[in-house]
């Protein structure tokens, strides 16, 4: 949700050498919505060269929106920790919208970043590499997330997608439940789904795993010549 991309460092050098990778870094004191990122992101998109869009977790409905656009050149869309509808239910709707400008006035304590973000038994680098970039970006910028995540609903867009879609969901997700990926599974049943052990953040604790799955994913036929001498 900090939207720096500063997270996705090891992942990309998972990947170095295979494709040139392009990773959007949202402005961190504008308070911008979904339809807003969008357009943002898209000015970001390839114009004539194949691609793929991957998203995790508050990126995923503006990587849906996106890819329902269907450009010619995309091949694939790829969610981690995904989402079309809001994560949270029932009472915890109203008292996430509410707490949230409170709470994320101050530094994230560790124990809620171990216990909801990166699993508690994650590397002390890690926590500081996702403490730092939430803490470079405005509250009010956070908050503001916050309301758009709890507010959004693509499940219209995700029925426009035409290209293959990868999801992947960890399984001791603490915020993203199981439900998140049935209901797009429902919408998108021949979606490819790949549950793996780890936390929230599932990306940035398992880098290699993940950057593996999303090649091997990515040889299957869909025109990705980058992707092609790819070996896990």
């Amino acid at each position: 949700m900090d939207g720096t991309g500063k997270l996705f460092a090891e992942f990309v050098k998972a990947l170095t050498g295979e494709f040139e990778i392009t990773v959007a870094s949202y402005p961190t004191d504008a308070c911008l919505s979904y339809s807003e990122l969008k357009e943002f992101v898209l000015s970001l998109l390839p114009k004539s060269d194949s691609f793929a869009l991957l998203a995790e977790s508050f990126s995923s409905p503006l990587a849906i929106q996106c890819a329902a656009e269907n450009p010619g050149n995309l091949k694939a869309l790829i969610l981690c920790a995904g989402f079309s509808t809001s994560p949270p239910r029932g009472w915890l709707h109203p008292f996430i919208s509410l707490l949230a400008p409170i709470v994320l006035r101050f530094k994230l304590p560790a124990f809620a970043v171990r216990s909801f973000l990166i699993g508690r038994n994650a590397p002390e680098m890690l926590l500081g590499a996702v403490r730092e970039p939430v803490s470079s970006v405005r509250p009010r910028v956070l908050a503001a997330r916050v309301r758009a995540m709890l507010a959004c609903d693509v499940r219209k867009e995700l029925a426009q997608v035409r290209v293959p879609i990868l999801y992947l969901r960890a399984t001791e997700d603490k915020l993203i439940p199981a439900r998140c990926m049935e209901e797009i599974l429902s919408i998108k049943p021949d979606a490819t789904s790949i549950s793996m052990k780890g936390p929230h953040l599932l990306i940035q604790r398992e880098p290699q795993q993940t950057a593996c799955a999303i090649a091997s994913f990515l040889r299957q036929p869909v025109d990705l010549p980058n992707w092609l001498n790819h070996e896990c």
